[in-house]
């Protein structure tokens, strides 16, 4: 990362399907090897099965998923006078959602199952009503925020 300037974001085209910018850019995370469209296929697929079994809009489903994992705050490392503390930190709406769409596919991609497809369509739902190994995570990483409120004051 160059020190002497931030560079500016690249806009993400919206997918064609649903017209979703986070839709693309989850399937540009979910996405190996430079293959996009199975990528789409394995999401498509599992928005599939979500409506089959929840009889709801994947849309709205994918949606509420990524905002009930999305942390509020996490902890970050600060050295302090030969001593490093973890200080707890507001996290911006970007890493929100970076982190929320990682913390999905890793939840996904270690559940058992058939196909991705699949684990993928069942930790959405998870998600989507507060349960699920994704939100697992977000609660740890509250948690350990809130243990470490002590050292807030370290925020610079």
């Amino acid at each position: 990362m160059p020190r002497r300037y931030r560079p500016e974001k690249r806009a993400v085209e919206p997918d064609l399907k649903y017209n979703s910018v986070n839709v693309s850019m989850f399937v540009n995370r979910l996405m190996k090897d430079g293959k996009k469209s199975v990528a789409q296929r394995v999401l498509y697929d599992s928005f599939d099965l979500i409506e089959t079994r929840s009889k709801r809009v994947p849309l709205e489903v994918f949606e509420q998923a990524l905002d009930n994992v999305k942390p509020q705050i996490e902890v970050k490392p600060r050295r302090v006078g030969g001593s490093t503390y973890q200080v707890p930190v507001p996290v911006d709406s970007e890493r929100q959602m970076s982190l929320a769409m990682r913390w999905l596919l890793t939840a996904a991609r270690s559940r058992s199952g058939r196909s991705m497809a699949e684990k993928l369509a069942g930790e959405l739902m998870d998600a989507a009503s507060n349960q699920g190994t994704a939100v697992k995570k977000r609660d740890d990483t509250h948690r350990m925020a809130e243990a470490n409120r002590a050292f807030s004051h370290f925020r610079f």
